[in-house]
């Protein structure tokens, strides 16, 4: 491996397929150094881990509903004792509102790909297409040296 990681080539990559899965060594580091590649190209990147996400299409893209752990605060009265729900707005629309004027556009660099299903993978592929100026990367699992390939190779194989 070089001694200075330029990530001009996965930067350009990233924004010729719009959705990248990456494979990194297991010790980490690396994910952190190609994030740093992309501020200085003028991207924003929201980290998430997609174990807990659920439904991938209303969370990311429409308002939706969750109950956090009712910690013993109930709701009583005719409704179910689950606790109350409470609305949150989309992630990835309320990010691109609140863009800086001068950045490129916002990267999802999510972590834990590997548990997701064909279907979600797909739509991970499918969402830069509907919202140009986001970028996702899939974290696919760990290899001995950090690489990439486009998610819809990745969907296809």
């Amino acid at each position: 491996m070089a001694l200075l990681i330029t990530g001009k080539q996965f930067v350009r990559d990233l924004e010729s397929s719009g959705a990248l899965a990456v494979r990194a060594p297991l010790e980490g580091g690396f994910e952190g150094r190609y994030q740093r590649r992309l501020r200085a190209a003028g991207y924003e990147a929201l980290n998430l881990t997609v174990k807990g996400l659920g439904d991938l299409s209303a969370y990311l893209t429409d308002v939706h509903g969750v109950r956090p752990a009712h910690l013993g605060k109930k709701t009583i009265g005719q409704s179910a004792a689950v606790g109350y729900r409470y609305y949150i707005p989309p992630i990835v629309n309320y990010r691109l509102e609140n863009l800086s004027a001068k950045s490129k556009g916002l990267v999802l660099w999510l972590i834990e790909g590997n548990i997701l299903s064909q279907q979600e993978i797909a739509y991970l592929t499918e969402l830069p297409k509907a919202f140009p100026n986001v970028k996702v990367v899939l974290e696919m699992g760990g290899d001995r040296v950090f690489s990439w390939q486009p998610l819809a190779k990745e969907l296809a194989a």
